[in-house]
């Protein structure tokens, strides 16, 4: 099933079928500030795995998620000063930034250093998502480990409509995935280039 929500106005009605769908532990393809994201409930373990199915992703590797805002970051995240200032410079934005975990976050979702990457990205669709689930939702690209992403909602559904619950059309996305970058031990570090500028970063 694929649904069309406005980009800059997203409908509260339909936002709310959206969540209803998460709540009953769909898997779900939605627009963020870069790419088109593959999603669900991060306290749904069942719907966790069916992610890991359809990307054909290693399971040692986990996912981010997608927090409302920073006060929700910090519920599942150990925030520093420093951290916490450069987050609030960037965000919303396209970045993913590593950060060491609370024990708030799933099993699933933490690294073997026990981090979790976070995104608050400057999607209005995507953070009304988030804020009428009460909870962050799992973020990772929409497409099998390696591949090409999507940039079309329709082409989504036509490839993937049996493996989704739905399908958030929110319009065309040309972006690259979110640059993502560590802020452990206050120490400023890019791990993956894309479309996040690192001009702010010193080297």
């Amino acid at each position: 099933m694929i649904l069309s929500i406005h980009p800059q106005n997203p409908q509260p009605r339909l936002i709310r079928q959206v969540v209803d769908c998460l709540n009953s532990g769909g898997v779900i393809a939605y627009p963020t500030d870069t790419i088109y994201g593959l999603g669900c409930d991060i306290f749904n373990k069942k719907s966790l795995q069916r992610i890991y199915q359809i990307k054909q992703r290693d399971p040692r590797k986990p996912f981010s998620f997608i927090c409302s805002d920073l006060s929700e970051v910090s519920r599942y995240a150990q925030v520093s000063n420093q951290a916490f200032k450069i987050m609030k410079r960037h965000l919303p934005g396209p970045y993913t930034f590593v950060l060491d975990a609370t024990r708030e976050v799933p099993e699933l979702l933490m690294t073997k250093q026990r981090t979790v990457g976070v995104r608050i990205p400057d999607n209005p669709i995507a953070l009304e998502i988030v804020r009428q689930l009460g909870h962050p939702l799992v973020t990772t690209s929409a497409n099998v480990t390696g591949d090409e992403t999507y940039q079309d909602p329709r082409q989504i559904q036509e490839d993937w409509g049996k493996q989704l619950d739905l399908v958030v059309d929110g319009g065309l996305l040309y972006g690259d995935p979110s640059t993502v970058i560590s802020l452990r031990q206050d120490q400023v570090e890019v791990l993956r280039e894309g479309c996040g500028s690192t001009d702010w970063i010193v080297r």
